[in-house]
């Protein structure tokens, strides 16, 4: 077997990355989510935990947790630890919808889209082994969904330590367990949605019809972070890094079924 032919593939991921930037189908639903969640949500939440008085609403949180968890919270001052608990532990989770989310969004319009847009058959006669076509589709997604991520990673560590100013000593965040969430399980749920709706896309014929497909694959995650943001679950290190590694495998086996089943002929019979 040959290998990858990078400039090919290379040619296709900008030809369809310059085709989502002219979308805004595409666009507004990728930014307009890390925008709430990771900029207006933290914003939020964070001035309505500093007007709060000293130490009301955390002590009761921490009661209820696990000693070798609250017990770092509760070593900080009354006045830093409810905006510690909420900046920079309970809003964790919600930061893994965002490279799912744009992801999908994303993939859901690499076959579908190109369906729509009636270039299909373009496509498919392209001069590109199947593989490498395959390849191109992932990192279209891929990519928007890792930069999109930790452009709303550092946007939510301004905001962040911006709200804790003069409440908590030095930098609220990035601390260990969102460096975990950013490197380590971001890229494995971008991929993980991915592995989903690429392979959902090459059977729809529209990618509203794929996004109908596969928006349960972001259902969980929900409700991860629903657990976690009412008090549920709360993520430690070592969960987090378990979490990603699982992710991972999932991922990993999800694309490489995808890769092996993924043939032209497959996507012909469906346009």
């Amino acid at each position: 077997m040959r290998g990858i032919q990078w400039p090919a593939v290379g040619a296709l991921v900008r030809k369809d990355l310059t085709a989502i930037r002219r979308s805004k189908a595409v666009v507004i639903p990728m930014l307009l989510v890390p925008i709430l969640l990771m900029v207006v949500l933290p914003l939020t939440i964070g001035y309505a935990a500093r007007s709060t008085p000293s130490g009301l609403g955390a002590e009761a949180f921490l009661d209820s947790l696990p000693r070798r968890l609250a017990e770092p919270i509760e070593a900080l001052p009354p006045e830093a630890q409810l905006l510690t608990l909420v900046l920079g532990f309970l809003l964790a989770p919600l930061f893994m919808i965002v490279p799912l989310m744009v992801s999908a969004v994303i993939a859901a319009d690499a076959f579908a889209g190109e369906k729509e847009r009636r270039t299909m058959e373009t496509l498919l006669h392209l001069p590109i082994s199947e593989r490498d076509l395959f390849i191109a589709k992932l990192l279209t997604g891929m990519l928007p969904a890792i930069v999109v991520s930790w452009g709303g990673f550092l946007a939510f560590c301004m905001v962040a330590n911006t709200v804790s100013w003069g409440r908590v000593e030095g930098l609220l965040v990035p601390n260990q367990l969102w460096l975990v969430m950013i490197f380590w399980v971001a890229p494995a749920v971008a991929l993980l949605g991915l592995g989903v709706m690429v392979r959902v896309s090459a059977r729809a014929r529209t990618s509203q019809e794929a996004n109908q497909l596969g928006g349960a694959v972001i259902l969980p995650l929900i409700f991860l972070a629903v657990g976690q943001s009412t008090g549920v679950l709360l993520v430690s290190l070592r969960l987090a890094l378990a979490i990603g590694a699982v992710i991972w495998l999932i991922a990993v086996a999800l694309v490489w079924r995808g890769a092996t089943r993924f043939s032209r002929d497959r996507i012909a019979a469906t346009t």
